[in-house]
């Protein structure tokens, strides 16, 4: 499996890039690495939103839940829909 990677190009006051590369010789990091880790953790801290379901969708999926002992497993979807 293959990710796409984007670049990104950031200007930075003479001051930062020295204390970027300053600390990233410190880490013995590349300078690109130690800035894809401090987006990597500064991401990590956001609150992703929490949406609370329609009553509809608590009734559908209540009765879903009641009723999955009577699930099937399909192994081709096509064929499925194809003996409906």
């Amino acid at each position: 499996m293959s990710t796409s990677q984007v670049q990104l190009k950031l200007s930075l006051s003479e001051q930062l890039s020295d204390l970027l590369k300053s600390r990233a010789q410190r880490l013995g990091l590349p300078v690109t690495q130690l800035v894809k880790y401090m987006v990597v953790k500064e991401l990590e801290k956001e609150e992703f939103p929490i949406f609370a379901a329609s009553d509809e969708l608590e009734k559908i999926s209540e009765k879903a839940l009641k009723e999955i002992d009577n699930s099937v497993s399909i192994d081709d979807i096509d064929e499925f829909f194809r003996n409906l």
